[in-house]
């Protein structure tokens, strides 16, 4: 879809520069993308996300983290965990990520983000290619234990509503790009798989 068609304001249009998004990424020897991880809270995205991000950036890589907890801090802390505000949470920070990645990046983006719908939403903003589905998955019991944050617990206590695996779904992708079985390897390892996948795909040239 148009830019000027998803705008809201009749008068607004999409500016143009001649610097785009192609001659940054050659800039920087790598294809741009955001890897979006998607899981129950406690599944392991952020440890994750920060080891690929650490490995892309030793290989000389320009990438970027977005993390749910510290966007609540700034940009979402408006937000609450209402359906309305979930779904709202995920569209600004897809609209985040398609921004770096037009200035080039790799960009990680860890989210519960549970609806397929939004996750939808955020891959249509992204060229073939540019979106890299990868699906945390840790068995609820396994992500309970582990609770890091102790959110599970208050949530069992009836402390927080609207928790994601407790009294609000999670909807588990069905075609991710990545599936990692979080519950089972550790988080090296998984990120290594998602390396892998990278490599593969070109995102990156290799080191001189």
């Amino acid at each position: 879809m148009a830019e000027t068609e998803r705008s809201h304001a009749p008068n607004v249009r999409w500016q143009t520069f001649d610097l785009d998004k192609q001659r940054r990424a050659t800039a920087m020897g790598q294809k741009p993308a955001v890897i979006w991880f998607t899981g129950l809270s406690g599944a392991g995205k952020s440890t994750i996300a920060n080891l690929v991000e650490k490995s892309l950036f030793a290989r000389g890589r320009h990438t970027y983290l977005l993390d749910g907890d510290n966007l609540r801090h700034g940009l979402n802390r408006d937000l609450g965990f209402s359906e309305a505000d979930r779904v709202e949470n995920i569209r600004r920070v897809a609209e985040a990520a398609r921004l770096f990645v037009d200035a080039g990046l790799i960009v990680l983006a860890s989210f519960i983000s549970p609806y397929r719908s939004d996750r939808r939403m955020a891959r249509s903003l992204f060229e073939d290619g540019e979106f890299i589905e990868v699906f945390v998955d840790t068995p609820l019991e396994i992500a309970e234990q582990r609770d890091p944050k102790g959110l599970y617990k208050r949530a069992r206590a009836g402390l927080i509503k609207d928790f994601t695996g407790i009294d609000s779904p999670y909807e588990a992708p069905e075609q991710a790009e990545i599936r990692l079985e979080a519950g089972t390897q550790e988080p090296d390892v998984l990120a290594n798989q998602i390396m892998r996948y990278l490599c593969r795909g070109q995102y990156f040239e290799p080191m001189s």
